[in-house]
């Protein structure tokens, strides 16, 4: 199992400027939503955005210490326009 800060960091390891929400859907520490807004996602499809999130925690992915993953990317206009 991994900590919800464990993720938060990874993530921000290889997306410094990225602000990131975690929380556990299950209660099982192993069912997770990250929400992710950086600039590194500007110009780049879901999909790549997805990708770089997915990169960052390929080691957790791998071993399974994260069974799953709901993830949602945004870039700071876009997210900004969701909350405002």
């Amino acid at each position: 199992m991994v900590s919800i800060e464990q993720v938060k960091n990874t993530i921000k390891q290889k997306i410094p400027d990225a602000e990131v929400v975690v929380r556990d859907l299950t209660g099982t520490g192993d069912h997770l939503e990250a929400i992710v807004v950086s600039s590194a996602f500007e110009g780049k499809t879901k999909v790549q955005q997805h990708q770089l999130v997915y990169a960052a925690l390929q080691k957790e992915l791998q071993s399974e210490a994260i069974h799953a993953l709901a993830l949602k990317t945004y870039t700071p206009g876009a997210w900004s326009n969701i909350n405002s």
